[in-house]
């Protein structure tokens, strides 16, 4: 067996947390699996994996070296199928980063489409509330909403995010409907516990972009269940993208308002590190995510 099988073998160890695992994401032995790392911590000289009857852990030396050698390898297989002409496929762990709250509706039904068409791939779903270091997280790709502002990742635009006001029938019925997002210093606004009290929401005004300071008597953090159900009941106007509140609108448990006004939608990038070979894992999945935003009502 060749060194680039047995540091192939070793990635998958790594990846899959044990050697059965590993053997079965490899489709050989256990015990070819077991030789394979012998071999390659002999020829380096220095223990990779450290094993208890429990179980598999990398070692401090084995984590810097996996996180060295993981990229390399990766490029030098995908380099020898395309030097071949050969059919990329998928396989392999993906690593995927998303908004906690974008992922669930959005990007777990495209992961579950994914892997029913390529079911080589292990997808690792990671869902964080703000942008996080790819390599610091070991991410492969990463789903981005708002205006990109890291220079050294390469990136692809997904779609974007219509952000927009609304409040419940009985509000409006209570309080009036405004016909200018100025009027909302008059109204109560569901606003954000961290921006309280001086909350400025965007809208676009005769081409030029502005911001209006709302406030409210009802305020909580940035739980967006949390701020529909205080929509809902009636409690002010709120402003969120159109996604969060699409199926309350759609009941008629809320009403959207100044649709003129809008600010800009927010962008939707799958970003990923620039100077590297991409896997045909990470390019499918993008391809196929982006094919299914594009039938997602986002507008």
């Amino acid at each position: 067996m060749s060194r680039l099988d047995d540091l192939d073998t070793f990635i998958a160890i790594i990846e899959s947390g044990s050697l059965t695992a590993a053997a079965r994401r490899l489709g050989r032995p256990v015990q070819s699996v077991s030789r394979s790392l012998a071999t390659l911590e002999n020829n380096i000289g220095v223990e990779l994996v450290r094993r208890t009857t429990r179980q598999l852990s990398p070692t401090e030396a084995g984590a810097e070296f996996y996180r060295r050698v993981q990229p390399a390898i990766a490029e030098i297989n995908e380099a020898r199928l395309e030097a071949g002409s050969k059919l990329v496929e998928a396989s392999g762990l993906l690593r995927v980063g998303a908004p906690t709250l974008f992922a669930p509706p959005y990007v777990v039904p495209a992961a579950a489409q994914f892997m029913a068409r390529y079911p080589q791939v292990e997808l690792d779903l990671r869902l964080s509330g703000r942008f996080v270091d790819l390599v610091e997280e070991r991410l492969d790709v990463a789903i981005r909403i708002g205006e990109l502002r890291d220079a050294d990742l390469k990136a692809k635009r997904l779609g974007e995010l219509r952000r927009v006001f609304f409040a419940a029938p009985d509000y409006l019925a209570a309080h009036g409907r405004p016909g200018h997002p100025r009027d909302l210093v008059r109204h109560q606004c569901i606003v954000r516990s961290e921006g309280a009290p001086h909350v400025r929401w965007p809208y676009m005004d005769k081409g030029v972009l502005k911001d209006v300071q709302v406030t409210g008597r009802f305020r909580s953090d940035n739980s967006a269940s949390t701020m529909r159900a205080a929509a809902t009941a009636g409690l002010g106007i709120g402003f969120a993208p159109l996604w969060q509140i699409l199926e309350f609108v759609d009941d008629g448990e809320l009403e959207l308002i100044l649709a003129d006004f809008e600010p800009p939608p927010v962008p939707i990038h799958a970003v990923w590190q620039g100077g590297r070979l991409m896997p045909a894992k990470t390019r499918l999945f993008i391809d196929m995510l982006a094919d299914h935003l594009k039938t997602a009502r986002l507008q």
